[in-house]
């Protein structure tokens, strides 16, 4: 059984080392290439001022975050999610850096996550089956036909979803390679047309589970769309 975690963050910045935090951790729990269901998302109050490019692309404000737990109160609990799977991330030293940044500002008992978690990098991946084209995860949602149309900014959960259909879509060929059940996936999504959704791709055995936002998730994304509105 291999299980694999598909992890995005949203950042107060670019730069971890100079001072720069987490403000958002989105994950999707994948088993053998299929959606479990199960997932981590947690908004974080970085306790610093975010900058303004950064809150242009993710629209997430210092005034939405200022009631949110501090890294150090969700520390075991997104350790504990991710621990021992492999992380599918695209431009994975970006999120690592904050991510072992946040540790070592906590003396964390992990130091670095790669000593816990192999880590797959979608975006060299992504270059090398499409060398010479545009390869964020606007194109390749647009590449294999994945429904984006919702993402108006970028949001960690969101995120982490659509690149799990990305990432599936990309890789569907090399599960051919083992036979089985990933053999059946592959021929499904070459039966797909353009215009379809790829998540057809994850699995043909049994209906797509829906991770459905919680109450509390539901209501922070209100507050903050509401926030958002009076700005």
């Amino acid at each position: 059984m291999k299980r694999q975690i598909v992890l995005d963050t949203e950042t107060t910045g670019l730069d971890a080392n100079n001072g720069d935090r987490i403000i958002e951790i989105g994950c999707i729990e994948l088993v053998d290439r299929r959606f479990t269901g199960r997932s981590y998302h947690q908004y974080i109050n970085p306790q610093r001022s975010i900058d303004v490019g950064a809150q242009a692309v993710h629209g997430i404000s210092s005034d939405f975050l200022k009631d949110k737990p501090v890294f150090a109160d969700i520390a075991d609990a997104f350790f504990d999610f991710c621990d021992g799977a492999e992380l599918v991330i695209h431009n994975a030293p970006f999120d690592i850096g904050f991510i072992n940044a946040e540790f070592s500002h906590l003396n964390y008992k992990c130091k670095d996550i790669n000593n816990n978690c192999e880590v797959l990098d979608s975006l060299p991946l992504a270059r090398q089956k499409h060398p010479g084209q545009a390869n964020n995860l606007d194109a390749l949602c647009k590449r294999y036909s994945v429904d984006a149309s919702g993402r108006e900014y970028h949001g960690a959960l969101l995120d982490a979803q659509l690149l799990a259909h990305v990432y599936l879509a990309m890789t569907s060929e090399q599960s051919t390679l083992f036979g089985g059940e990933g053999s059946k996936v592959a021929k499904q999504a070459q039966k797909t047309s353009e215009k379809e959704q790829v998540s057809i791709a994850v699995d043909v055995s049994q209906p797509l589970k829906v991770i459905k936002a919680s109450d509390k998730e539901v209501a922070e994304h209100n507050k903050f769309i509401e926030q958002f509105a009076e700005g």
